[in-house]
């Protein structure tokens, strides 16, 4: 669940589009953030608002919207996320901001989506467009090689970041620039 920022609307709670789960084809082992178990995100264990989903353990792969709550409410999810360091994780992409800078660059991959992402209300109508673009990060071999495969936009992976030779993938290894300080983009360049 996010709750991204305040807009024109009757309400500020706001769910992942289906189409962004479906480009990216994971199942992950839990989403913290769930609004209950009807939702569809492809998550076998959740933790809604009643459980507290940043007090609660995480296992395995995690899908991570969180609520954007109060100026930096998202801050804490994504600092445990980093920590965590399996999944996947959609949060403003604010370049500006100083939890950005912070927690961003330790990602092991991220991607702009293109355009402006349509989230979707609790009723299940297709919300406008937000007043920033979002930003999705991954952590975990598979997660990078899945955001990377989902063409949503722009993929950049973060060389320096990425997971070292014990979890070896040639799609990651084999990259030019891995493990130069540079981040490389799906279509070859070096940032």
């Amino acid at each position: 669940m996010g709750l991204h920022e305040p807009n024109r609307g009757a309400c500020d709670e706001w769910y992942t589009p289906p189409g962004i789960l479906d480009a990216i084809g994971l199942k992950y082992d839990l989403d913290p953030c769930s609004p209950g178990p009807d939702h569809w995100v492809p998550a076998t264990r959740i933790y809604t608002k009643e459980n507290d989903g940043l007090s609660e353990p995480w296992i395995g792969r995690v899908f991570v919207n969180p609520p954007f709550g109060g100026r930096n409410g998202h801050v804490p999810w994504l600092r445990r996320f980093i920590e965590h360091g399996n999944g996947i994780a959609i949060v403003r992409a604010y370049t500006s901001a100083g939890w950005f800078h912070e927690y961003i660059p330790r990602a092991h991959a991220i991607l702009f989506p293109k355009g402006k992402t349509k989230f979707i209300r609790p009723d299940g109508s297709v919300g406008g467009s937000p007043g920033s673009g979002i930003v999705i990060l991954a952590m975990g071999v598979d997660c990078v090689t899945a955001l990377r495969a989902s063409n949503l936009g722009i993929f950049c992976l973060l060389a320096t970041r990425c997971p070292g030779p014990a979890t070896r993938n040639p799609t990651l290894d084999g990259w030019p620039g891995r493990g130069s300080g540079t981040a490389q983009t799906s279509r070859g360049g070096v940032l």
